[in-house]
């Protein structure tokens, strides 16, 4: 994408599937959208399964079907003026022109793009992808496969950083994702020497383990938490320390 918009692109992106990345992705979207006042629009080029797609869908079809919820998105919506983020679907190799067709032609501008990518980099399409965003985030756990396998990544991306002279990434950031109980262990910090003699960013802030990533919660009686359509409950936000990554995950980006 040749021309610099004030549109921050922002990627959530592994070479391990199943670590967050896409839950991430919905969650940052949906709360600087519906909460934090931004205009936000989400790209999924996960090919082919176009998770964050189909969830728009079942999101829509959950609120239909429930009065309750129905109600709160109606309290929302008013309450913010706005619509839903838009979800695009497209692939790697088509983001930046239907990125640029989209901010080009969209009555309220977006400052925030959020990106949904493959598990690899080997994919087509996804390195030169990379190459143009502003901020990559890098969810990581405690297992020395993922570990091993995102720190090779982002060595990739550093290398795109210093050899690609049309490269826009500014910051590359991994952070802790899945941390077994409310604080970190001896094993973390193990690591975390492993990751500092490498010269990564590794954010302070960390995301403790909950079934929770793993569903799509819409039940009332638990609150909302993942949702292309309502933002996390603060509540539920707090209890895996989501808000401290939310207000790291605002300052690197200089939202």
């Amino acid at each position: 994408m040749e021309k610099e918009t004030t549109t921050r692109f922002v990627a959530f992106s592994t070479q391990k599937g199943g670590v967050g990345k896409s839950t991430f992705t919905t969650l940052v979207a949906s709360l600087l959208h519906y909460r934090l006042g931004y205009n936000v629009v989400v790209f999924d080029c996960d090919f082919p399964q176009h998770s964050l797609v189909q969830m728009r869908e079942r999101d829509l079809k959950a609120v239909m079907q429930d009065q309750g919820l129905k109600k709160m998105a109606q309290r929302l919506f008013t309450s913010i003026g706005k619509k839903a983020y838009p979800v695009i679907q497209c692939t790697a190799d088509s983001f930046w022109e239907q990125a640029e067709n989209y901010l080009s032609g969209s009555d309220s501008p977006a400052d925030v793009a959020l990106v949904d990518l493959p598990g690899t980099v080997n994919s087509s399409g996804v390195l030169t992808l990379l190459a143009g965003v502003h901020h990559i985030f890098a969810p990581i756990t405690a297992d020395r496969i993922v570990l091993e396998s995102t720190l090779s990544f982002t060595d990739v991306l550093q290398n795109v950083m210093s050899r690609q002279e049309n490269a826009r990434i500014r910051t590359i950031s991994l952070f802790w994702n899945q941390v077994d109980g409310r604080e970190k262990s001896g094993l973390y910090a193990s690591y975390e020497t492993i990751i500092r003699d490498m010269g990564l960013d590794l954010m302070e802030s960390f995301i403790t383990d909950s079934k929770r990533f793993r569903k799509e919660g819409m039940a009332l009686q638990r609150g909302v938490f993942r949702s292309t359509l309502l933002p996390a409950e603060e509540r539920l936000m707090r209890d895996c320390r989501l808000s401290a990554f939310m207000e790291e995950f605002l300052k690197i980006t200089g939202l």
